[in-house]
Protein backbone atom coordinates (compact mmCIF):
# COMPACT_ATOMS: atom_id res chain seq x y z
CA UNK A 1 0.00 0.00 0.00
CA UNK A 2 2.88 2.27 0.18
CA UNK A 3 4.70 1.65 -2.86
CA UNK A 4 4.13 4.43 -5.62
CA UNK A 5 4.01 4.41 -9.14
CA UNK A 6 7.95 5.05 -10.06
CA UNK A 7 9.58 4.06 -7.06
CA UNK A 8 10.06 0.90 -5.55
CA UNK A 9 10.74 0.15 -1.84
CA UNK A 10 13.77 -0.72 -0.91
CA UNK A 11 15.01 -4.15 0.10
CA UNK A 12 15.74 -4.06 3.55
CA UNK A 13 12.24 -2.48 4.42
CA UNK A 14 10.08 -5.16 6.11
CA UNK A 15 7.31 -2.71 6.65
CA UNK A 16 5.65 0.36 7.60
CA UNK A 17 4.13 1.61 11.26
CA UNK A 18 2.36 4.18 11.82
CA UNK A 19 3.19 7.47 13.78
CA UNK A 20 2.32 10.70 14.02
CA UNK A 21 4.13 12.25 11.56
CA UNK A 22 2.75 9.31 8.60
CA UNK A 23 3.79 6.10 7.86
CA UNK A 24 7.71 5.31 8.64
CA UNK A 25 9.56 2.17 7.37
CA UNK A 26 10.24 -0.26 9.09
CA UNK A 27 14.13 -1.81 8.16
CA UNK A 28 15.05 -5.43 8.93
CA UNK A 29 18.42 -5.90 11.50
CA UNK A 30 19.40 -9.27 9.30
CA UNK A 31 21.19 -8.44 6.38
CA UNK A 32 20.49 -10.29 3.32
CA UNK A 33 22.39 -11.57 0.30
CA UNK A 34 21.69 -8.88 -1.54
CA UNK A 35 23.18 -6.81 1.53
CA UNK A 36 25.86 -8.59 1.87
CA UNK A 37 26.52 -8.51 -2.16
CA UNK A 38 26.50 -4.44 -1.86
CA UNK A 39 28.98 -4.28 0.96
CA UNK A 40 31.65 -6.60 -1.27
CA UNK A 41 30.86 -4.80 -4.37
CA UNK A 42 31.36 -1.33 -1.83
CA UNK A 43 34.14 -2.49 -0.18
CA UNK A 44 36.40 -3.55 -3.39
CA UNK A 45 34.67 -0.34 -5.28
CA UNK A 46 31.94 -1.20 -7.45
CA UNK A 47 29.07 1.38 -7.96
CA UNK A 48 30.97 2.90 -4.55
CA UNK A 49 29.70 6.47 -5.29
CA UNK A 50 25.98 4.89 -5.71
CA UNK A 51 25.63 3.31 -2.58
CA UNK A 52 23.42 5.46 -0.64
CA UNK A 53 19.89 5.46 0.76
CA UNK A 54 17.00 7.88 0.89
CA UNK A 55 17.78 10.31 3.53
CA UNK A 56 14.73 10.38 6.39
CA UNK A 57 13.54 8.44 9.33
CA UNK A 58 13.12 4.72 9.64
CA UNK A 59 12.84 2.34 12.89
CA UNK A 60 13.85 -0.77 13.77
CA UNK A 61 11.72 -2.93 15.55
CA UNK A 62 8.47 -1.07 17.15
CA UNK A 63 9.44 1.95 18.55
CA UNK A 64 6.90 4.51 19.94
CA UNK A 65 7.70 8.09 21.39
CA UNK A 66 10.05 7.36 24.37
CA UNK A 67 12.15 4.91 22.40
CA UNK A 68 15.83 6.46 21.55
CA UNK A 69 16.71 8.18 17.81
CA UNK A 70 19.95 7.21 16.38
CA UNK A 71 21.35 9.34 14.10
CA UNK A 72 23.72 8.26 10.67
CA UNK A 73 24.58 8.77 7.08
CA UNK A 74 23.12 7.77 4.29
CA UNK A 75 25.69 5.93 2.85
CA UNK A 76 24.18 2.50 2.71
CA UNK A 77 27.41 0.60 4.33
CA UNK A 78 27.34 2.62 7.33
CA UNK A 79 23.27 2.19 7.85
CA UNK A 80 24.07 -1.29 7.29
CA UNK A 81 26.75 -1.32 9.96
CA UNK A 82 24.47 0.34 12.55
CA UNK A 83 21.17 -1.68 11.81
CA UNK A 84 22.38 -5.26 11.74
CA UNK A 85 23.57 -4.43 15.90
CA UNK A 86 19.90 -3.28 16.85
CA UNK A 87 18.07 -6.65 16.44
CA UNK A 88 15.68 -7.32 19.72
CA UNK A 89 15.65 -3.14 20.30
CA UNK A 90 13.21 -0.74 19.25
CA UNK A 91 14.69 2.28 18.39
CA UNK A 92 14.43 4.78 15.78
CA UNK A 93 17.26 5.96 12.44
CA UNK A 94 17.29 9.14 11.85
CA UNK A 95 18.93 9.01 7.91
CA UNK A 96 21.05 12.67 7.04
CA UNK A 97 22.11 13.43 3.54
CA UNK A 98 25.88 13.28 3.56
CA UNK A 99 26.11 12.75 -0.26
CA UNK A 100 26.97 8.66 0.39
CA UNK A 101 29.98 9.27 2.40
CA UNK A 102 30.77 7.62 5.76
CA UNK A 103 29.63 9.51 8.65
CA UNK A 104 33.85 10.14 10.03
CA UNK A 105 34.68 11.58 6.37
CA UNK A 106 31.55 13.29 5.89
CA UNK A 107 31.94 15.40 8.87
CA UNK A 108 35.45 16.37 7.54
CA UNK A 109 33.13 17.08 4.65
CA UNK A 110 31.00 19.46 5.50
CA UNK A 111 27.82 16.71 4.84
CA UNK A 112 27.30 15.50 8.08
CA UNK A 113 26.93 18.80 9.81
CA UNK A 114 24.74 20.76 12.45
CA UNK A 115 22.74 22.30 9.84
CA UNK A 116 21.62 18.73 7.92
CA UNK A 117 20.85 17.36 10.85
CA UNK A 118 18.63 20.04 12.24
CA UNK A 119 17.28 20.09 8.74
CA UNK A 120 16.39 16.15 8.72
CA UNK A 121 14.57 16.46 11.74
CA UNK A 122 12.16 19.01 10.51
CA UNK A 123 11.75 17.49 7.74
CA UNK A 124 10.95 14.01 9.21
CA UNK A 125 8.69 15.84 11.94
CA UNK A 126 10.90 13.89 14.59
CA UNK A 127 8.81 16.29 17.39
CA UNK A 128 5.49 15.10 16.59
CA UNK A 129 7.33 11.39 16.69
CA UNK A 130 8.97 11.00 20.16
CA UNK A 131 8.53 12.74 23.33
CA UNK A 132 11.59 13.41 24.38
CA UNK A 133 14.64 15.53 22.57
CA UNK A 134 17.52 13.91 22.41
CA UNK A 135 19.45 12.31 19.32
CA UNK A 136 22.28 9.91 19.35
CA UNK A 137 25.03 10.77 17.25
CA UNK A 138 27.75 8.86 16.08
CA UNK A 139 31.27 10.01 17.32
CA UNK A 140 33.11 9.78 14.69
CA UNK A 141 30.74 12.87 13.83
CA UNK A 142 31.89 14.99 16.10
CA UNK A 143 34.19 17.12 13.76
CA UNK A 144 30.86 18.21 11.53
CA UNK A 145 28.01 18.68 15.18
CA UNK A 146 27.99 21.64 16.98
CA UNK A 147 25.55 20.31 20.46
CA UNK A 148 24.72 24.07 21.08
CA UNK A 149 24.05 25.03 17.87
CA UNK A 150 21.95 22.09 17.26
CA UNK A 151 19.88 22.34 19.74
CA UNK A 152 19.29 26.04 18.93
CA UNK A 153 18.34 25.08 15.42
CA UNK A 154 16.25 22.08 16.22
CA UNK A 155 15.45 21.70 19.75
CA UNK A 156 16.79 18.52 19.87
CA UNK A 157 19.94 17.83 22.25
CA UNK A 158 22.82 15.69 20.82
CA UNK A 159 24.68 12.45 23.13
CA UNK A 160 27.27 10.88 21.32
CA UNK A 161 26.99 6.91 21.50
CA UNK A 162 29.78 4.76 20.83
CA UNK A 163 32.76 4.05 18.38
CA UNK A 164 31.31 0.99 17.29
CA UNK A 165 28.30 0.03 16.22
CA UNK A 166 28.12 -3.63 17.98
CA UNK A 167 28.14 -1.47 21.30
CA UNK A 168 24.77 0.14 21.03
CA UNK A 169 23.30 -2.23 22.93
CA UNK A 170 25.58 -2.18 25.78
CA UNK A 171 25.35 1.04 25.41
CA UNK A 172 21.63 1.44 25.73
CA UNK A 173 21.81 -1.05 29.14
CA UNK A 174 23.64 1.60 30.82
CA UNK A 175 21.73 3.51 30.59
CA UNK A 176 23.48 5.73 27.47
CA UNK A 177 26.53 5.61 29.29
CA UNK A 178 29.41 4.86 27.20
CA UNK A 179 32.99 3.46 29.06
CA UNK A 180 36.58 4.23 27.93
CA UNK A 181 36.54 1.16 25.67
CA UNK A 182 33.57 2.66 23.44
CA UNK A 183 35.07 5.91 23.19
CA UNK A 184 38.40 4.53 22.29
CA UNK A 185 38.92 3.99 18.36
CA UNK A 186 41.03 1.23 17.18
CA UNK A 187 42.89 0.54 14.35
CA UNK A 188 44.11 -2.96 13.92
CA UNK A 189 45.02 -5.85 11.54
CA UNK A 190 41.52 -6.46 10.33
CA UNK A 191 40.41 -2.93 10.21
CA UNK A 192 43.07 -2.05 8.18
CA UNK A 193 43.27 -4.97 5.74
CA UNK A 194 39.39 -4.18 5.03
CA UNK A 195 40.87 -1.02 3.68
CA UNK A 196 43.15 -2.80 0.78
CA UNK A 197 40.92 -3.99 -1.94
CA UNK A 198 39.03 -0.47 -2.10
CA UNK A 199 42.65 1.41 -2.81
CA UNK A 200 43.45 -1.90 -5.92
CA UNK A 201 40.19 -1.66 -7.34
CA UNK A 202 39.93 2.11 -7.42
CA UNK A 203 43.98 2.28 -8.71
CA UNK A 204 43.15 -0.40 -11.55
CA UNK A 205 42.36 2.18 -13.96
CA UNK A 206 45.07 4.73 -13.40
CA UNK A 207 47.60 2.07 -12.79
CA UNK A 208 46.78 0.92 -16.76
CA UNK A 209 46.75 4.02 -17.86
CA UNK A 210 50.42 5.10 -16.47
CA UNK A 211 51.97 1.33 -17.20
CA UNK A 212 50.73 2.14 -21.18
CA UNK A 213 52.60 5.85 -20.50
CA UNK A 214 55.39 4.21 -19.25
CA UNK A 215 56.12 1.98 -21.70
CA UNK A 216 55.68 4.33 -24.52
CA UNK A 217 58.48 6.66 -22.80
CA UNK A 218 60.76 3.99 -22.28
CA UNK A 219 61.32 3.23 -26.23
CA UNK A 220 63.04 6.47 -26.57
CA UNK A 221 67.11 6.47 -26.88
CA UNK A 222 70.41 7.09 -28.58
CA UNK A 223 68.29 6.09 -32.27
CA UNK A 224 65.47 8.18 -31.10
CA UNK A 225 62.71 5.57 -30.60
CA UNK A 226 62.72 1.63 -30.80
CA UNK A 227 59.19 -0.48 -30.05
CA UNK A 228 61.36 -3.44 -29.01
CA UNK A 229 63.66 -0.69 -26.60
CA UNK A 230 59.61 0.06 -25.67
CA UNK A 231 58.47 -3.24 -24.91
CA UNK A 232 61.91 -4.41 -22.50
CA UNK A 233 62.45 -1.42 -20.69
CA UNK A 234 58.45 -0.58 -20.41
CA UNK A 235 57.83 -4.09 -18.85
CA UNK A 236 60.61 -3.66 -16.51
CA UNK A 237 59.72 -0.31 -14.89
CA UNK A 238 55.63 -1.83 -15.11
CA UNK A 239 57.05 -4.60 -13.21
CA UNK A 240 58.83 -2.09 -10.66
CA UNK A 241 55.83 0.14 -10.55
CA UNK A 242 53.64 -2.69 -9.45
CA UNK A 243 56.06 -3.68 -6.40
CA UNK A 244 55.49 0.02 -5.25
CA UNK A 245 52.02 0.07 -5.67
CA UNK A 246 51.86 -3.59 -3.44
CA UNK A 247 53.84 -1.74 -1.34
CA UNK A 248 52.01 1.21 -0.53
CA UNK A 249 48.71 -0.60 -0.50
CA UNK A 250 48.92 -3.56 0.79
CA UNK A 251 52.42 -3.78 2.92
CA UNK A 252 52.41 -0.44 4.93
CA UNK A 253 48.81 -0.75 5.85
CA UNK A 254 49.40 -4.44 6.71
CA UNK A 255 52.73 -3.50 8.73
CA UNK A 256 51.63 0.10 9.88
CA UNK A 257 52.32 -0.76 13.97
CA UNK A 258 55.66 -1.93 13.09
CA UNK A 259 56.87 1.07 10.22
CA UNK A 260 59.13 3.73 12.01
CA UNK A 261 57.60 7.44 11.94
CA UNK A 262 54.50 8.55 12.40
CA UNK A 263 53.68 10.09 8.86
CA UNK A 264 51.99 8.14 6.29
CA UNK A 265 53.99 9.55 3.31
CA UNK A 266 57.20 8.52 5.31
CA UNK A 267 55.98 5.28 6.18
CA UNK A 268 55.50 4.40 2.33
CA UNK A 269 58.77 6.26 1.43
CA UNK A 270 60.44 3.65 3.59
CA UNK A 271 58.68 0.94 2.07
CA UNK A 272 59.95 2.06 -1.17
CA UNK A 273 63.50 1.19 -0.19
CA UNK A 274 62.90 -2.53 -0.52
CA UNK A 275 61.48 -2.50 -3.85
CA UNK A 276 64.38 -0.24 -4.55
CA UNK A 277 67.13 -2.82 -3.54
CA UNK A 278 65.37 -5.37 -5.02
CA UNK A 279 65.73 -3.27 -8.54
CA UNK A 280 69.17 -2.57 -8.00
CA UNK A 281 69.76 -6.32 -7.70
CA UNK A 282 67.74 -7.83 -9.96
CA UNK A 283 68.68 -5.46 -13.13
CA UNK A 284 71.34 -3.20 -12.84
CA UNK A 285 73.44 -5.69 -14.93
CA UNK A 286 70.29 -4.93 -18.04
CA UNK A 287 69.90 -1.06 -17.74
CA UNK A 288 72.53 0.71 -15.84
CA UNK A 289 73.16 3.06 -12.71
CA UNK A 290 71.35 5.78 -14.27
CA UNK A 291 68.07 3.93 -15.30
CA UNK A 292 67.85 1.65 -12.22
CA UNK A 293 68.30 5.15 -9.65
CA UNK A 294 65.26 6.39 -11.59
CA UNK A 295 63.27 3.32 -10.97
CA UNK A 296 64.52 3.08 -6.83
CA UNK A 297 63.38 6.86 -6.89
CA UNK A 298 60.02 5.94 -8.84
CA UNK A 299 58.84 3.12 -6.81
CA UNK A 300 59.39 5.33 -3.60
CA UNK A 301 57.26 7.76 -4.87
CA UNK A 302 54.71 6.01 -5.59
CA UNK A 303 54.99 3.77 -2.51
CA UNK A 304 54.56 6.99 -0.42
CA UNK A 305 52.06 8.69 -2.29
CA UNK A 306 49.60 5.33 -2.32
CA UNK A 307 50.50 4.94 1.57
CA UNK A 308 49.43 8.60 2.41
CA UNK A 309 46.09 7.90 0.95
CA UNK A 310 45.23 5.67 4.35
CA UNK A 311 46.11 8.72 7.08
CA UNK A 312 42.44 9.77 6.98
CA UNK A 313 41.04 6.49 7.69
CA UNK A 314 43.39 6.04 10.65
CA UNK A 315 42.67 7.34 14.24
CA UNK A 316 46.63 8.48 14.12
CA UNK A 317 45.95 11.89 12.97
CA UNK A 318 43.22 14.94 12.68
CA UNK A 319 42.27 16.52 10.09
CA UNK A 320 44.39 19.15 10.32
CA UNK A 321 47.43 17.33 11.01
CA UNK A 322 46.38 15.29 7.34
CA UNK A 323 46.71 18.68 6.21
CA UNK A 324 50.16 19.59 6.96
CA UNK A 325 51.06 15.92 6.28
CA UNK A 326 49.73 16.21 2.63
CA UNK A 327 51.45 19.55 1.93
CA UNK A 328 55.07 18.33 2.70
CA UNK A 329 54.19 14.32 1.49
CA UNK A 330 53.33 15.90 -2.00
CA UNK A 331 55.84 18.23 -2.62
CA UNK A 332 58.58 15.42 -1.68
CA UNK A 333 56.67 12.48 -3.89
CA UNK A 334 56.43 15.37 -6.66
CA UNK A 335 60.28 15.84 -6.29
CA UNK A 336 61.41 12.42 -6.12
CA UNK A 337 58.50 10.94 -9.25
CA UNK A 338 60.29 13.89 -11.50
CA UNK A 339 63.56 12.73 -10.78
CA UNK A 340 62.60 9.45 -11.44
CA UNK A 341 61.37 9.45 -14.64
CA UNK A 342 63.97 11.59 -15.52
CA UNK A 343 67.06 9.59 -14.96
CA UNK A 344 64.71 6.13 -16.24
CA UNK A 345 64.63 8.01 -19.73
CA UNK A 346 68.16 9.07 -19.65
CA UNK A 347 69.13 5.72 -18.91
CA UNK A 348 69.73 4.62 -22.84
CA UNK A 349 71.92 7.40 -23.28
CA UNK A 350 74.36 6.26 -20.30
CA UNK A 351 74.42 2.88 -20.88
Amino acid sequence: MHEQAGYTIASFVSGFIASPAGPVPQVAAILSWSDHWGTIGARIGIQRDQYTITPGLYCVGRPDGNSPVFVTANYKLTFDALRRELGGVDVWILVVDTRGINVWCAAGKGTFSTEEIAYQVQRAKLMDVVNHRELILPQYGAPGVSALKLKNACGFKGTFGPIRARDIKRFLESGQAADEAMRSATFKLKERAVLIPLELFLLLKPLILTLAGLMLLSGFGPDIYSLDRALHRGGTIGLVTIAGVLAGTVLVPLLLPWIPGRQFWFKGLLFGIPVGIFTILRFLPFVGWTAVTGMFLWAMSISSYLAMNFTGSTPYTSLSGVKIEMRKGLAIQLITALLGLSCWLAGPFFL
